[in-house]
């Protein structure tokens, strides 16, 4: 049966490769969009994210939040719309899959130390990596969503190549065989829609790195 999938804010980079990745496996999806869809999918909705109901929502098998926020007054709007969907999306069967961020993974087996913790994080990604990982705790406790939240490689490269084969990790950072933390958007969009078909990490954080 054709996975029916709504991709929100379709528009940005991350959404338009995930798009793109799902159509052409066959999937129905669904562009959610601020202004004119720029994106390949077959149907799209002009609506803003904090504005979404229930009924916009009905229906899918699963919901991809590819929101992204980065100037200092939006960063709070990681976790507000991400409760937003939550919210939207409480006790139903609808899966969400979250396009995460990096700097929350965990370079220590205790789980105690984070990415953007180490000293060589650069201090102009601090607040950014602050305000993802605190939207990914508060979706820790949310036990009425099918969540499942994919963290990026270290370097997440917008215009990167598709290789077509990433490394799955967990919840601690994971370097490929040449040591690197290092993923495109091409590929994260492949590991996406891998976990849109197989849905095999409900309520769990997984991440991806180039193979």
């Amino acid at each position: 049966m054709t996975k029916k999938i709504a991709v929100v804010a379709a528009n940005g980079k991350a959404g338009k490769l995930i798009v793109k990745e799902a159509v052409q496996r066959g999937m129905d999806v669904t562009a959610f969009v601020r202004s004119e869809n720029a994106t390949v999918a077959q149907e799209a909705v002009v609506k803003d994210i904090m504005d979404l109901t229930a009924e916009d929502l009905a229906g899918f098998d699963v919901v991809v939040d590819a929101f992204g926020a980065w100037t200092p007054e939006t960063l709070p709007q990681h976790s507000t719309t991400l409760e937003h969907l939550c919210d939207v999306l409480s006790g139903s069967q609808t899966r969400l899959l979250v396009v995460g961020g990096a700097g929350s993974l965990y370079v220590n087996p205790e789980h105690t130390v984070t990415v953007s913790d180490g000293p060589d994080f650069p201090e102009i990604f601090k607040p950014l990596a602050s305000a993802m990982a605190a939207a990914l705790a508060d979706l820790r406790k949310r036990d009425d969503v099918n969540w499942t939240y994919i963290s990026p490689a270290g370097d997440f490269q917008a215009d990167g190549d598709r290789t077509g084969e990433y490394i799955l990790g967990g919840e601690e950072l994971t370097l490929n065989d040449r040591g690197e933390s290092i993923i495109s958007y091409a590929d994260y969009a492949i590991a996406m829609v891998d976990e849109i078909e197989s849905g095999n990490h409900v309520r769990q954080r997984i991440s991806v790195v180039r193979k």
